[in-house]
């Protein structure tokens, strides 16, 4: 009799995440990730939906709890797959973030939670930036068309 063996594969499932593309004075506010998911690189402030939170909501109560700053939110304005594997190319996780434009109310920026660092960004900036993938096009795209 012959042996099936099953491969045990670890099935990762896409999670739900938000980011504030937040605008003052024609610079946008960029946060340095304090945690895993792109830990040292800057990007826009966001994290997860909670349960039961419109992601309208969360992109806005993320901005808040991450630099201090509030914000009117206006539009959606992409969806950006965050995809990390390991070496043998298996998924270790994976973020659908729908990213939201903002304008900026008030409040000074700050780092506070899951950020070690806050900067209001030119477009001259964003080269010169260690940033998460697909960051500066999505931010350059956006202000091209709000230009």
């Amino acid at each position: 009799m012959e042996t099936i063996r099953f491969m045990s594969i670890a099935r990762v499932k896409p999670v739900p995440g938000v980011s504030a593309m937040t605008l003052r004075d024609g610079k946008v506010l960029l946060a340095k990730r304090a945690k895993q998911a792109g830990y040292g690189l800057w990007s826009l402030p966001g994290g997860h939906i909670e349960p039961g939170e419109a992601a309208r909501d969360a992109a806005l109560r993320e901005l808040a709890e991450e630099t201090g700053v509030t914000a009117r939110l206006d539009r959606l304005v992409g969806c950006q797959d965050i995809i990390h594997r390991d070496t043998d190319d298996t998924v270790i996780f994976h973020y659908v973030v729908s990213v939201f434009l903002c304008h900026w109310q008030h409040g000074e920026a700050v780092a506070a939670t899951d950020v070690s660092d806050v900067m209001w960004a030119g477009l001259c900036d964003l080269d010169s930036l260690n940033m998460t993938d697909g960051t500066a096009d999505l931010i350059r795209n956006t202000l091209k068309t709000i230009t």
